[in-house]
């Protein structure tokens, strides 16, 4: 298993992993259909933003997205893995690989809107909720997490 910069041309199957993997919350299709202008990962949103793919056996099957606030401050944008390889680890193995990185650039600070239901899974690897905000689904919030480096 590999974690390498993704290519423009990612888009397409790093928007279809997007959106399998939000619907693997138990989110309607109708749902992840509204949500589609934020689960769509575009060519100029790789050309714009960090954005580094997981492959195993030549298939990109997770990614990781960021951006720059400032130059201590960076934004978690998009952690997602297909449905079929979440609980295996490669949830903490990208996030890890991303943390990583952060260190190497010296950044201070990281936030990150966290879906509701892996909340938990980031407070397990340090971050800590210092807010949340309610979703377009009524009484559905979304929590707010940073890290301090």
């Amino acid at each position: 298993m590999t974690i390498e910069k993704a290519n423009i041309t990612d888009n397409e199957i790093l928007t279809s992993i997007t959106k399998k993997s939000k619907a693997y919350w138990g989110y309607s299709a109708e749902q992840i259909q509204k949500w589609d202008k934020n689960l769509t990962i575009s060519q100029d949103y790789i050309r714009n933003n960090a954005t580094f793919k997981l492959i195993d056996n030549d298939l990109i099957i997770g990614y990781y997205s960021y951006v720059f606030e400032n130059e201590k401050e960076v934004e978690l944008d998009n952690l997602f893995i297909l449905p079929e390889h979440i609980g295996k680890g490669l949830g903490k193995y990208l996030l890890l690989d991303f943390l990583n990185r952060m260190k190497e650039e010296k950044i201070e600070r990281i936030t990150l809107n966290s879906e509701p239901n892996a909340e938990s899974f980031y407070s397990k690897m340090g971050f800590i909720k210092i807010g949340e905000f309610e979703t377009s689904i009524k009484n559905r919030f979304m929590p707010i997490m940073e890290m301090k480096l």
